[in-house]
């Protein structure tokens, strides 16, 4: 299949395809496959489902002031036709396809959408229309750039083209419609440069009910109706089709009380406002008209029930804070100023990066992967506080956020805002370390408390995000080389390490120091391990490595040197007792009742884990501890040799042994038909669908009668690490179909291929799938050195090219036998050496391109447009696996 025909959705691929439009912690309203508009969620808080009234484009033709034909720019209709249980009464399920999908006016008979993210692109066609129309559709997504990259606001170019023999006079018509809990206003505006209509909600600005929405374009022949006819029945859309049937332009409809004017009654239509762009195209020709939709609501508050308390009692912090957007506008019509101002740069940039994966040699499906999850972080999953700060749910409710507290080992997975957005995921560091680690002990809660600065909640640590955050704030620190930024967190990390040992760990994780978890270890599957896993001790290993690094960096020598012997004798324990030569297994014994005597401690009860331990652990019928891997083959039991080859930290386990055990989880828990599984627990894959388990028992292997949650499930985060394992160890052609597994179930006409779940929709682990960059170019990174390295393990047609980034910038790079070309493309890259396979180069003395770098502190600098150009005869792409190949 061609790579532009693996991305587009039309026809039945269409079905299910919504496509999230929006800023980091902005929400984002969702365009289908269809072009409509939908999920509108942009209040602070998950809306699936949602409309906005009717809001919709549509498009007009006439020549000589006689219309030739009008049509909303939608496709077929692909829901469901007996009605949406979403619907207002008499408008839901029962009564036909809701009005608001605006399926009961003309449309066109055609309709595709193409990506891949951030840009989609749909193109409407219909044999009855005297013409095309081509939407680009995107936000600004704009990597090293989180301010541009947060705005709230949708950017839509129009192209129109003519296809008859003759002149034609087109409309373009914008209907936005204005669902605020309160009655709305409506103002006009018009700089000259940009014509606006802006809807305000009545409400105090100071509430969190207070809502702004505008829609405006740069076009300069425009008309507009402040508002839809007020009538009773249907007269609204009835008068609203009359209107946009009528050859010229729109005659403006006002209502002097449209501030305390509400319509009430099942039919009751909320305000809208339409604005149309007029132009003339030539018979062959195509012109291109640039709408905004913005928005500002903003003012966030915790609309949700904690379900752990908080540690003593909550501090006195206001319970209603700012949008970090509305720190940098001031209103929906400065956003969309701003849009405008810098349309250009912004549209370009944001083109720019789905124009670098499409050209990436990539194999399909895990371009796929990396690219529709880099949407998550533009959806109501995430927020951004008023400082700035990252927040992060799990996912989403169709109503609420799942999962709250930026999760530490949840969004352990993730590797999109490290290398795309590095100071939002400092951000998430910084937060932890001063919101959640307790003083003396070290020990973490995992669940960032709101509103922040509140207080501290009284989960009990958890192993995989507390070791997971120093393996984070290893990764952070080269990636940006900022000595200081780490000589800052060091006192945090190290005692997150201490923990392992400190007196009031009442969970007893390691207190001899052997380098071994012992105790009780509660984990992202939600209850604890009792007993050593190479799974989180594996973590446990990485944390004590990373940790001897980064205190040799900041001049800690003697912590360098315990966290280096602790290391060396958990590695060598965990070696020699946990792999059973095939696999790492648990060390447990499932029938001792009594090791769970010295864990009955009524501190840290999160809210899966409260009560007594033996309700919680113990079967008396089964006569087993429940919730334990014991001799399972575990998809994550390597995992921190995933972080840690990623990071450059070196290997945690021996690279036979690894090998050993991801080729074991292919062999065992690698399933082609799911419905060939009994799965109790939530179902992500189904009959023909493939996927990976998270837990499986070979023959021989003792299965526990009630075995660790989660563990026939196929969830995508642990799938694309998997996948990434299997690729480090050259197993590509496993390692895609992997991948491959995941995506097939996101082809549109199953799910939508912008919302990978889990614990709810736009799930944070999926974008695990990032690390498939890394992992398929080979790239290294240690700008503490100022080093970054490529080693591509695939190749198409004896070429590679992929994008890259670090803390710092973000570019491209194609390598041809012979020569490698790398260009920064954003932000600003500070380096002495770059090694391309086994060869190395030393910055200053390569060629360059696109202006000459800077000399600054020994290293050279190179900024946007510019480039390095290294020329060696060792340098090759083919002596890799070609694509077509695997």
């Amino acid at each position: 299949m061609e790579r532009a025909a693996y991305f587009r959705y039309a026809g039945e691929a269409a079905r299910n395809v919504v496509f999230p439009l929006g800023g980091i912690g902005a929400g984002s309203i969702g365009i289908g496959a269809d072009g409509r508009l939908r999920d509108w969620e942009i209040y602070n808080r998950p809306n699936k489902g949602s409309v906005n009234g009717f809001s919709h484009f549509a498009v007009r033709a006439e020549r000589d002031g006689v219309v030739l034909d009008t049509r909303v720019l939608h496709g077929p209709f692909q829901g469901s036709l007996t009605g949406d249980y979403l619907g207002k009464q008499f408008n839901s399920f029962g009564f036909g396809v809701r009005r608001e999908h605006m399926s009961g006016f003309p449309s066109f008979e055609s309709c595709a959408l193409s990506g891949p993210y951030p840009v989609a692109t749909l193109d409407f066609a219909d044999k009855r229309f005297p013409g095309t129309v081509k939407l680009n559709a995107f936000s600004p997504y704009l990597p090293m750039e989180s301010r541009y990259s947060s705005m709230p606001v949708a950017m839509f170019e129009f192209t129109l083209s003519n296809t008859t023999d003759k002149a034609i006079d087109y409309t373009l018509f914008g209907c936005l419609g204005f669902e605020f809990r309160d009655p709305a206003t409506v103002s006009v505006g018009n700089d000259g440069d940009r014509m606006a209509l802006n809807g305000r909600s009545v409400s105090d600005p100071k509430s969190i009910h207070y809502s702004e929405l505008g829609i405006s374009t740069d076009w300069a022949e425009t008309s507009h109706q402040r508002h839809f006819f007020r009538g009773s029945w249907f007269d609204a859309l009835e008068v609203y089709w009359q209107d946009l049937n009528r050859p010229g332009p729109l005659k403006d409809r006002y209502y002097q009380d449209g501030a305390t004017h509400r319509m009430s009654g099942s039919r009751a239509v909320a305000e809208h406002s339409t604005l149309a762009c007029h132009l003339t195209i030539a018979p062959g020709e195509s012109k291109t008209v640039k709408v905004a939709i913005a928005w500002y609501v903003p003012n966030a508050s915790k609309y949700w029930v904690s379900q752990n308390a908080l540690i003593g009692e909550p501090k006195d912090i206001p319970s209603v804070w700012k949008n970090y957007y509305a720190t940098q506008w001031t209103s929906a019509d400065a956003v969309a100023a701003e849009a405008f101002a810098r349309w250009e740069f912004l549209a370009g940039q944001t083109k720019r990066l789905q124009a670098e994966l499409l050209a990436s040699t990539l194999p399909d499906s895990v371009l796929d992967a990396v690219s529709a999850n880099l949407s998550i972080v533009k959806t109501a999953t995430v927020l951004r506080l008023e400082d700035g700060t990252f927040y992060g749910w799990e996912g989403c409710h169709p109503d609420a956020g799942s999962c709250e507290g930026s999760c530490t080992h949840v969004w352990n997975y993730q590797q999109v805002l490290p290398f795309l957005f590095p100071d939002l995921e400092r951000s998430m560091r910084e937060a932890d370390f001063a919101y959640n680690q307790l003083p003396g002990s070290g020990g973490m809660a995992f669940r960032l408390a709101l509103p922040l600065g509140i207080g501290t909640s009284n989960d009990r640590p958890c192993v995989d995000g507390q070791f997971g955050n120093v393996l984070k704030a290893y990764r952070d620190w080269k990636l940006t080389g900022d000595l200081r930024w780490l000589q800052q967190v060091w006192p945090y990390v190290k005692a997150a390490i201490g923990y392992a040992w400190h007196p009031d760990n009442y969970d007893m994780w390691d207190p001899e120091k052997s380098g071994v978890l012992t105790g009780r270890q509660h984990h992202t599957l939600d209850m604890e391990l009792f007993g050593p896993s190479s799974w989180l001790n594996g973590f446990y290993l990485g944390a004590l490595l990373a940790g001897s690094q980064m205190a040799r960096a900041v001049g800690d020598d003697d912590a360098a040197a315990e966290f280096a012997e602790i290391y060396a004798r958990g590695r060598k324990w965990t070696h020699e007792n946990l792999f059973n030569g095939s696999y790492f297994i648990q060390d447990v014994d499932l029938t001792d009742k009594a090791q769970l005597a010295r864990f009955e401690s009524k501190l840290g009860q999160s809210n899966y884990v409260r009560g007594s331990i033996y309700d919680l652990y113990w079967s008396d019928e089964h006569g087993q501890v429940k919730y334990q891997v014991g001799q399972g083959c575990e998809i994550d039991q390597v995992l921190a040799q995933w972080h840690a080859g990623l990071y450059g930290l070196g290997d945690v386990f021996e690279p036979e042994k690894f090998a050993s055990a991801v080729r074991a989880i292919y062999q065992h828990n690698f399933k082609r038909r799911l419905g060939d599984e009994a799965n109790p627990c939530r179902v992500f894959g189904l009959e023909d669908e493939a996927g990976t388990l998270m837990c499986a028992w070979p023959p021989g292997a003792e299965r526990p009668a009630i075995p660790v949650p989660y563990s026939q499930e196929s969830m995508h985060g642990f799938e694309y690490a998997f996948g990434c394992q299997l690729m480090m160890i050259g197993e590509l052609e496993k390692g895609i179909e992997v991948f491959a597994a995941v995506r097939d179930r996101y082809r549109g006409h199953n799910r939508n291929p912008w919302n990978e779940i889990e614990c709810g929709s736009n799930y944070a682990r999926s974008m695990a799938s990032y690390a498939a960059v890394l992992v398929l170019s080979g790239f290294a990174f240690d700008l503490s050195e100022g080093r970054i390295s490529f080693a591509p393990k695939l190749q198409s047609g004896g070429r590679f090219r992929s994008m890259w980034s670090t803390g710092t910038a973000w570019g491209s790079v194609a390598i041809d036998d012979g020569e490698a070309r790398i260009t920064v493309l954003g932000g600003e890259l500070s380096i002495d050496e770059i090694g391309v396979g086994e060869i190395t180069f030393k910055a200053q003395a390569i060629d360059h391109f696109g202006g000459k770098p800077e000399r600054r502190e020994g290293r050279s600098v190179f900024h946007p447009g510019m480039g390095m150009m290294l020329r060696h005869a060792g340098i090759t792409a083919t002596n890799q696996p070609d694509i077509a190949s695997l």
